[in-house]
């Protein structure tokens, strides 16, 4: 197994999301790595928590990688987060991702959680994607 490649796939994932133009044009550049301190925007991008296994095989090592990227939005209703999670969802599978370390084997969905935030006025979409790395 090798987790040295978690660095490349966050980085990939946050730039092919920085230059989708569909998804830019619901959150504009409002994509981080956490959300942001003080004042957010209305609707944002958060990249999320990350489990990895290993995913080596007889050709060499690699790793699975289980990712979440969120959609948060201040909006009343779903239908604007819905929108924008749409876009990340077709802009990372539509997506051949280059990695500084490593290769993509494959970038699948996996599944998708909307609810309110309990506290705020918030919806939030958390999505889930499992990225097969092999480290070459």
């Amino acid at each position: 197994m090798s987790y040295g490649m978690a660095a490349a796939l966050q980085e990939a994932v946050f730039q092919t999301l920085l230059a989708d133009a569909a998804l830019g044009a619901l959150v504009g550049t409002d994509i981080f790595d956490a959300a942001p301190p003080g004042a957010v925007p209305p609707i944002y991008v958060s990249l999320g928590p990350e489990e990895v296994s290993d995913g080596s095989d007889q050709t060499g090592r690699g790793a699975v990688h289980e990712f979440t990227v969120s959609v948060v939005s201040q909006a009343a209703g779903f239908r604007t987060a819905k929108q924008a999670a749409a876009a990340v969802s077709d802009a990372l599978l539509g997506a051949s991702l280059v990695l500084t370390r490593g290769r993509v084997v494959y970038l699948n969905f996996l599944r998708a959680k909307a609810a309110r935030v309990q506290g705020a006025d918030l919806r939030r979409i958390d999505l889930r994607f499992a990225a097969r790395l092999e480290d070459v």
